[in-house]
């Protein structure tokens, strides 16, 4: 079976939706899982310009599967070693929760093995 490596990363600005409201970070950092392909989650590693908290969120099919807090102009590693697959035809992205109004810019780097 061969493997791929797949990132989802880039540096992105948001502007907070509240903390109920997860919002699209940039469509760069959504993808749909290959028919017949398995993803497994590897590592998330995330930075917050921001002077507030703000959380980053994996969603799978529309439903959250993974957090990732950052604090004011902080940072995370979360290793994820393969915590769990994603089946093919499953819609992945990273989204983000802040207050409303709070802007900055989030530098996001989601590492996947896709076979």
């Amino acid at each position: 079976m061969i493997s791929k490596n797949i990132f989802l990363q880039g540096v992105f600005p948001f502007e907070g939706a509240g903390l109920s409201t997860p919002v699209t970070i940039h469509s760069d950092l959504a993808r749909v899982v290959p028919d017949g392909a398995i993803n497994q989650p590897l590592y998330f590693r995330g930075g917050n310009t921001s002077a507030e908290l703000v959380t980053v969120v994996l969603v799978r099919d529309g439903v959250p599967m993974r957090y990732f807090p950052m604090g004011a102009k902080g940072d995370v590693n979360v290793p994820l070693r393969v915590v769990e697959d994603i089946e093919g035809g499953s819609m992945i992205e990273l989204r983000l929760f802040a207050e409303a109004g709070v802007n900055g810019s989030v530098v996001v780097d989601l590492g996947m093995v896709e076979h």
